[in-house]
Protein backbone atom coordinates (compact mmCIF):
# COMPACT_ATOMS: atom_id res chain seq x y z
CA UNK A 1 0.00 0.00 0.00
CA UNK A 2 1.40 3.40 -0.99
CA UNK A 3 0.69 6.18 1.47
CA UNK A 4 3.81 8.32 0.97
CA UNK A 5 3.00 11.32 -1.30
CA UNK A 6 6.44 11.09 -2.91
CA UNK A 7 5.79 7.43 -3.69
CA UNK A 8 2.41 8.42 -5.20
CA UNK A 9 4.26 10.48 -7.80
CA UNK A 10 5.92 7.25 -8.88
CA UNK A 11 2.59 5.68 -9.81
CA UNK A 12 -0.25 6.49 -12.17
CA UNK A 13 -3.93 5.58 -11.94
CA UNK A 14 -5.68 3.71 -14.72
CA UNK A 15 -7.28 6.99 -15.85
CA UNK A 16 -3.88 8.70 -16.03
CA UNK A 17 -2.42 5.76 -17.94
CA UNK A 18 -5.28 5.85 -20.43
CA UNK A 19 -4.77 9.56 -21.03
CA UNK A 20 -0.97 9.34 -21.24
CA UNK A 21 -0.83 6.33 -23.57
CA UNK A 22 -4.10 6.73 -25.49
CA UNK A 23 -5.39 3.30 -24.47
CA UNK A 24 -8.63 2.15 -22.90
CA UNK A 25 -9.07 0.76 -19.39
CA UNK A 26 -10.06 -2.50 -21.06
CA UNK A 27 -6.68 -2.61 -22.83
CA UNK A 28 -4.81 -2.12 -19.56
CA UNK A 29 -6.89 -4.79 -17.81
CA UNK A 30 -6.28 -7.15 -20.76
CA UNK A 31 -2.50 -6.68 -20.53
CA UNK A 32 -2.74 -7.19 -16.79
CA UNK A 33 -4.73 -10.42 -17.27
CA UNK A 34 -2.06 -11.59 -19.74
CA UNK A 35 0.53 -10.82 -17.04
CA UNK A 36 2.30 -8.25 -19.19
CA UNK A 37 1.59 -5.52 -16.63
CA UNK A 38 1.38 -5.91 -12.87
CA UNK A 39 0.02 -2.76 -11.26
CA UNK A 40 -0.13 -2.30 -7.50
CA UNK A 41 -3.61 -3.08 -6.25
CA UNK A 42 -5.18 -0.91 -3.56
CA UNK A 43 -8.64 -2.33 -3.15
CA UNK A 44 -10.21 -1.95 -6.56
CA UNK A 45 -7.68 0.67 -7.70
CA UNK A 46 -4.79 -0.13 -9.98
CA UNK A 47 -1.62 1.92 -9.61
CA UNK A 48 0.90 1.61 -12.40
CA UNK A 49 4.59 1.96 -11.61
CA UNK A 50 7.43 3.23 -13.79
CA UNK A 51 8.14 -0.41 -14.64
CA UNK A 52 4.55 -0.83 -15.88
CA UNK A 53 4.84 2.34 -17.93
CA UNK A 54 8.09 1.17 -19.52
CA UNK A 55 6.54 -2.20 -20.26
CA UNK A 56 3.43 -0.59 -21.76
CA UNK A 57 5.62 1.55 -24.01
CA UNK A 58 7.35 -1.61 -25.27
CA UNK A 59 4.05 -3.47 -25.65
CA UNK A 60 2.51 -0.68 -27.71
CA UNK A 61 5.61 -0.35 -29.86
CA UNK A 62 5.67 -4.11 -30.42
CA UNK A 63 1.98 -4.15 -31.35
CA UNK A 64 2.51 -1.25 -33.77
CA UNK A 65 5.18 -3.32 -35.53
CA UNK A 66 2.91 -6.35 -35.62
CA UNK A 67 4.68 -8.45 -32.99
CA UNK A 68 2.55 -11.10 -31.33
CA UNK A 69 1.81 -10.78 -27.62
CA UNK A 70 3.87 -13.93 -27.10
CA UNK A 71 6.89 -12.34 -28.80
CA UNK A 72 6.41 -9.26 -26.63
CA UNK A 73 6.09 -11.37 -23.50
CA UNK A 74 9.27 -13.31 -24.26
CA UNK A 75 11.18 -10.10 -24.82
CA UNK A 76 9.87 -8.55 -21.59
CA UNK A 77 10.59 -11.75 -19.66
CA UNK A 78 14.21 -11.73 -20.81
CA UNK A 79 14.69 -8.35 -19.18
CA UNK A 80 13.06 -9.50 -15.96
CA UNK A 81 15.16 -12.62 -15.75
CA UNK A 82 18.68 -11.16 -15.48
CA UNK A 83 18.09 -7.48 -14.79
CA UNK A 84 20.00 -6.31 -17.84
CA UNK A 85 18.71 -5.49 -21.27
CA UNK A 86 21.39 -7.17 -23.43
CA UNK A 87 19.42 -10.38 -23.99
CA UNK A 88 16.23 -8.40 -24.38
CA UNK A 89 17.72 -6.15 -27.03
CA UNK A 90 19.20 -9.10 -28.92
CA UNK A 91 15.89 -10.98 -28.92
CA UNK A 92 13.97 -7.84 -29.85
CA UNK A 93 16.32 -7.36 -32.82
CA UNK A 94 15.78 -10.95 -33.94
CA UNK A 95 12.01 -10.57 -33.72
CA UNK A 96 12.20 -7.20 -35.49
CA UNK A 97 14.25 -8.64 -38.35
CA UNK A 98 11.76 -11.49 -38.76
CA UNK A 99 8.82 -9.08 -38.66
CA UNK A 100 10.49 -6.71 -41.15
CA UNK A 101 11.00 -9.59 -43.59
CA UNK A 102 7.32 -10.52 -43.28
CA UNK A 103 6.21 -6.91 -43.75
CA UNK A 104 8.43 -6.47 -46.81
CA UNK A 105 7.03 -9.68 -48.33
CA UNK A 106 3.50 -8.44 -47.64
CA UNK A 107 4.32 -5.09 -49.22
CA UNK A 108 5.67 -6.87 -52.32
CA UNK A 109 2.46 -8.90 -52.53
CA UNK A 110 0.42 -5.73 -52.13
CA UNK A 111 2.43 -3.98 -54.86
CA UNK A 112 1.62 -6.83 -57.25
CA UNK A 113 -2.06 -6.83 -56.23
CA UNK A 114 -2.27 -3.04 -56.64
CA UNK A 115 -0.67 -3.21 -60.10
CA UNK A 116 -3.06 -6.01 -61.11
CA UNK A 117 -6.09 -4.10 -59.84
CA UNK A 118 -5.00 -0.94 -61.65
CA UNK A 119 -4.61 -2.95 -64.86
CA UNK A 120 -8.09 -4.45 -64.38
CA UNK A 121 -9.60 -1.01 -63.80
CA UNK A 122 -7.84 0.39 -66.85
CA UNK A 123 -9.06 -2.53 -68.97
CA UNK A 124 -12.57 -2.08 -67.60
CA UNK A 125 -12.51 1.64 -68.38
CA UNK A 126 -11.32 0.90 -71.92
CA UNK A 127 -14.06 -1.71 -72.40
CA UNK A 128 -16.69 0.65 -71.01
CA UNK A 129 -15.56 3.48 -73.30
CA UNK A 130 -15.57 1.13 -76.29
CA UNK A 131 -19.07 -0.11 -75.46
CA UNK A 132 -20.36 3.43 -75.07
CA UNK A 133 -19.06 4.30 -78.50
CA UNK A 134 -20.95 1.44 -80.17
CA UNK A 135 -23.97 0.88 -77.92
CA UNK A 136 -26.85 3.33 -77.74
CA UNK A 137 -26.96 5.50 -74.64
CA UNK A 138 -29.86 4.81 -72.28
CA UNK A 139 -29.40 8.07 -70.36
CA UNK A 140 -31.97 9.98 -72.45
CA UNK A 141 -34.69 7.37 -72.01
Amino acid sequence: MTRNPAAKAEVMTIREMCAAYDVTPRTLRFYEAKELLSPIREGTRRLFTRRDRARLTLILRGKRFGFSLEDIRQTLDLYDRDGSDAAQRQRACEIARERLAIMEAQRAELDVAIADLKAELAASATNTATQRGTAPSHAAE
